[in-house]
This record gives structure tokens, C-alpha cells and sequence, in this order.
């Protein structure tokens, strides 16, 4: 295998599923009770996430995922994929050759539950209000690009950019570009609590039990005006405390889908030997996992110690071991299966080599072994990651260059740890915002990024992102990105293990479910249907 060249296989059919569920979609599931849908995400109003369903608060899959059943963006990803198209707009597109000015107008008849009308304003408003708020966990950084916002009537919307920004269209169909109701949020204020006040294609009923949600049901809003097609009148997605309580719901008839999360074992237990009924559909993925470093934390500070430990972790043992057959291993923070990727920690540190690692911090002066922690969180990514970690923590500790300790924090608590600072290494998990090589990129490296990360190359921020957002033709943008991914390997702010592929299983009388879920885990309740 040439080293250089190496292209780990891609996503075959990255906008198509690999398996379809049996049953033809139709129109099914009206008029009847629920269609119920299990995950194992957990949503929780605490003191430190006291808005889990704010658009300026959320940022994460499982509360976006509530998001956009419920509140609308200007634009959406069209089912199958591709460049997005208006969704709550009737027309949207770019004003000027160097796509720094972008006009939308509404479509007519947009309201809120309340009744009060969707307009221009309204829009300004949401919008304006997640940059305003900036929380530190938040998504405000897909907006900061926007200079002004002009509402020209009741119908139309100018945003004029900072900069020229050609993924702009994909920023406003992320829930973070979501419109609520001015008459039930603040300007400047997170909305606390579990009510969401949007024109989306449901209404929410969030049923609680100890400020966390058990269960939200999605009933069809007979106001909505929109892009969308619903096949179904209601769907419930029920939260489970793991994923072998969600399964058990699944074979015992009392959930007709299990999503976020199945386990590595539970899907080869299912492939290999199939349930009657039941089938196990493999979705296109986009996840990735990487390791984080507090990069002025005296222990990770030189990046001998990060260099090190990417020579010394074996990515494919660490797949094979905890994720077989559904995890492959990752050299780049950009995955295979999307355009601008390369091998860059392949290209500069090939096969894991102990010897390699200790000729670079000898180099440095690295008196060995490194002592550090390794910091996961044991709710949010699924119930491997523990093991993940333990795989970790032996292929560090047996090269006799690392002493190494593991240690486990609920997600709230680790997400408030890790963003202030506390964890010298970190790890975390990855679903892109959108389906571009930016949204690899620039949550993780450039100003007001997702980790809070003290790490900041001028080159990157400067001078790479920019002009890789100036491509209309995002294929176009490969060379800034691959010059991206060669600074990445060679400081080590983030250290990329795997990408993976993603499943749900279903009761065979649910239809659609090939297409609930995205390659970015984005889920679309609406697909779904009962038939035959």
C-alpha cells in the first residue's frame, strides 16, 4: 500500500441507505395512535443546561434533533441530500458574484402556535438573538459571519456577511438558524425549560419526570406551511436509559423504531442472526471521534507529548475491538466520504511506532512517562465509549511513554468541564452541522469555535477558512482543506481515532425509515408511515 496515497473506503452511496426497510412508504400511521421511536438520548433542564431546546443553547444531535421537528430554518436539506433548498423561504440566493450578500423572501401565510405571524422581523430576531446571547456552549458561531440583517417588508430578508461565505445556504437550515416567536423568547435571554415556540411540522408535548424528558410527542401542526412532506399525523420519541431497555421495547411491540444509539454488539448481533419482523437498516454516516488537548495545559502544552501519542495509537486495533463493522479508523478530522479529505496523521506518522513517539519527545525533552487523564463522558455517545477509553488507556500505558488514567463524567457536568478548561485530554464525538468539509474544520479551529480551545493558528483563521468558503463549487475547496489537515497533524490540537457508519432497527410495518435519519444523524420524523 502506497502510504502516501492511502484513501480509506467511502461511505458507498452517501446519500442513499445501504438497506431499505421492508414496506412501501405511503401515507400510513394517519388518524392512528403514534408512531413510537426510541433513543437513548437523554435531555435534561439542570442549573447548567437550564435550556436544552433554545436554538442559542442547543448544540448537540439529540436536542437538534427535537429542533427540527419544530421550529423552522429559511432553508433545509432536501431528502437524499444535495444543496439545500428554502424551506420556510420561498427563494433564497446570493446577490453578488463573491457571495457576501444573500437575499431570501418568505413564503405567505407563515404563523407561529400562538397565531402571531412569521414575518421578516421575526426572522432578524432569531437570528440576531443566538449572536447576541453567545453561550459558550452554543451554536452563535455559525453566525458570526453575519454582519447586518435587513427586514424589508413583512416578506423580506437580507443578510449581508463579514466575509464571503459560499456554505452560508447550509448555516440557515441548521437549527441554529431556527425562527421562534419574539412574543415568547427573550432578545437577550435563554428560554428555560422544555417549551419550543416555532412554526415547524409538529407541536411538542414534552412529558417530564425530574426535570428530564421521558418522552416528546410530535403532533402534525395544522398551520404549517412549508417544504415538507408529513406521512404521519403523530409521532412520540421515547428516551431509554440504555440501549438493551430500547431494544427489549423494540421486540416486545412497544416502540416501532430504535435510533440514537445501538450498540456494536447489538448490531452484529442483529445482523447475524435477524428477529422476524424486525429489520436492521445501515444509514450512511458522518460521525467522527477525536481526541481534544487543553493546548496551554502544562501537560499537552508541547506538542511533542500530542505528536507523540498520535505515533503511538493504533486506530485500527481500536476500531476492531470496539466498534467492528461499524467504525473504520480516521487520519483526518475530514472523513473519507467527504470531498477535500486526506490522510494527513497516515502521511506523517504511518503504522503506529513506540520508537518514532520516543525519538520526539526525547527530542523535546519530554521526561517520560506523561502523566495525564484521559476524560470521556458516559452518557452521550453510547454505551462503548467506555471501553473505548480502557483500549486507549492500554495502547498509551504499554508503550512505556505514557502512565495513563481514565475517568467517566456525566455529559452535562464533562460538556461544562471540558469547555472551561478542566481536562488536559479530552474525548468527543462529531456529527457535522452540514454535510462540507467546513463544518470539520471550522467549529474546531477557528474564532469562537465549539471547544473553547486556546489553540489558534493565523494561517488557519486568516487565511485557509476564508478562502475555502469562497468556492461556490465546494469540490473546488480542496486545497486550503487538505493545507488544513497538514497544520492539524503537525500541531496536534485535535487527534482523530474513527468515522462511523450509523443503524436503526424497526418493526417491518414502519415505513420510511430509510429515510429518517441523515448521514449527519439529523432525524426526519416525517418520513415515517405505517404499510405493509
Amino acid at each position: 500500500m502506497n502510504r502516501k496515497t492511502l484513501v480509506l473506503p467511502a461511505v458507498i452511496g452517501l446519500l442513499a441507505p445501504v438497506l431499505a426497510a421492508c414496506g412501501a412508504t405511503d401515507s400510513g400511521g394517519k388518524g392512528g395512535d403514534a408512531i413510537v421511536v426510541g433513543t437513548t438520548d437523554q435531555f435534561a433542564a439542570t442549573k447548567d443546561t437550564p435550556a436544552p431546546f433554545d436554538p442559542a443553547f442547543a448544540y448537540d444531535a439529540g436536542s437538534w434533533n427535537i429542533l427540527r421537528q419544530t421550529v423552522q430554518t429559511l432553508m433545509h436539506i432536501p431528502r437524499g441530500g444535495g444543496e439545500p433548498v428554502p424551506e420556510a423561504a420561498s427563494r433564497c440566493g446570493f446577490t453578488d458574484t463573491q457571495n457576501e450578500s444573500y437575499r431570501c423572501k418568505l413564503r405567505s401565510g407563515l404563523k407561529f402556535p400562538g397565531g402571531e405571524a412569521l414575518n421578516a422581523e421575526a426572522v432578524k430576531f432569531s437570528l440576531e438573538r443566538v449572536v447576541k446571547i453567545k453561550d459558550s456552549s452554543g451554536p452563535s458561531g455559525l453566525l458570526t459571519n453575519i454582519d447586518t440583517i435587513e427586514a424589508n417588508g413583512d416578506s423580506g430578508i437580507v443578510f449581508h456577511l463579514k466575509t464571503p461565505d459560499a456554505t452560508f445556504p447550509y448555516k440557515l437550515s441548521t437549527p441554529a438558524a431556527g425562527i421562534v416567536d419574539p412574543e415568547a423568547y427573550e432578545a437577550t435571554k435563554l428560554r428555560d425549560g422544555f417549551e419550543i415556540g416555532g412554526s415547524g411540522p409538529y407541536t411538542i408535548k414534552a412529558e417530564t419526570k425530574d426535570n428530564k424528558v421521558t418522552s416528546a410527542i410530535f403532533t402534525k401542526n395544522p398551520d404549517y406551511k412549508g417544504d415538507l412532506k408529513l406521512r404521519n399525523d403523530k409521532v412520540e420519541l421515547r428516551s431509554f436509559p440504555d440501549a438493551d431497555a430500547m431494544e427489549k421495547a423494540l421486540k416486545d411491540g412497544e416502540i416501532g423504531m430504535m435510533t440514537r444509539t445501538l450498540t456494536p454488539e447489538q448490531i452484529e448481533r442483529m445482523s447475524e442472526n435477524p428477529q422476524e419482523g424486525i429489520d436492521l437498516v445501515e444509514m450512511p454516516g458522518l460521525e467522527i471521534r477525536y481526541l481534544g488537548f487543553t493546548t496551554d495545559d502544562a501537560t499537552v502544552k508541547d506538542k511533542a507529548v500530542r505528536q507523540a501519542m498520535a505515533a503511538v495509537i493504533d486506530r485500527g486495533e481500536l476500531a476492531g475491538k470496539v466498534y467492528p463493522a461499524t467504525a473504520e479508523p480516521l487520519y483526518s478530522l475530514i472523513p473519507a466520504s467527504i470531498a477535500g479529505h486526506q490522510n494527513s496523521f497516515f502521511n506523517k506518522y504511518g503504522e503506529p511506532n513506540r520508537k518514532k513517539a520516543a525519538n520526539m519527545l526525547s527530542a523535546a525533552g519530554i521526561t517520560t512517562p506523561v502523566k495525564f487523564t484521559l476524560n470521556y463522558t458516559t452518557d452521550h455517545y453510547g454505551a462503548a465509549t467506555e471501553k473505548e477509553f480502557e483500549v486507549l488507556k492500554e495502547q498509551l500505558n504499554a508503550s512505556g511513554l505514557f502512565k495513563v488514567d481514565i475517568k467517566g463524567t456525566e455529559w452535562t457536568k464533562f460538556r461544562e468541564n471540558q469547555n472551561r478548561g478542566d481536562y488536559a485530554v479530552y474525548g468527543m464525538g462529531w456529527f457535522p452541522d452540514f454535510p462540507d468539509a467546513d463544518s470539520y474544520v471550522a467549529p474546531f479551529l477557528d474564532e469562537d469555535n465549539f471547544l473553547n480551545s486556546p489553540y489558534a493558528n493565523t494561517e488557519i483563521r486568516t487565511r485557509l477558512i476564508p478562502e475555502s468558503r469562497r468556492a461556490a463549487d465546494r469540490g473546488a475547496a480542496s486545497e486550503p482543506f487538505e493545507r488544513i489537515q497538514e497544520i492539524v497533524a503537525e500541531d496536534v490540537p485535535l487527534l482523530p481515532l474513527w468515522q462511523g457508519k450509523q443503524y436503526v432497527a424497526a418493526r417491518d410495518d414502519i415505513t420510511g425509515v430509510e429515510w429518517s435519519v441523515t448521514g449527519s444523524a439529523d432525524l426526519q420524523l416525517w418520513e415515517l408511515g405505517r404499510g405493509v
